[in-house]
């Protein structure tokens, strides 16, 4: 789930497998796999950046740290 905040300053979380499309109009647009639409303050950015460490959280994504380990030889 992620954390996002309507216009009138109320938050909320989406369950982030279902997001469809983030769009800017200029205000941010959620549109959910079933159709609903969500306008929101946070920027885009901030939405990817949450539905990534959103998805690391439930392994969907590896780790973002692809270098070698300190034991790595």
């Amino acid at each position: 789930m992620i954390t996002v905040t309507r216009l009138n300053g109320k938050k909320f979380q989406i369950n982030a497998l279902y997001i469809e499309t983030i769009e800017s109009f200029p205000d941010t647009t959620i549109t959910l796999t079933n159709g609903h639409k969500f306008v929101v303050l946070e920027d885009e950015d901030n939405i990817h950046k949450q539905i990534i460490l959103f998805y690391q959280s439930i392994n969907i994504l590896g780790s973002t740290n692809m270098g070698g380990g300190l034991d790595e030889k």
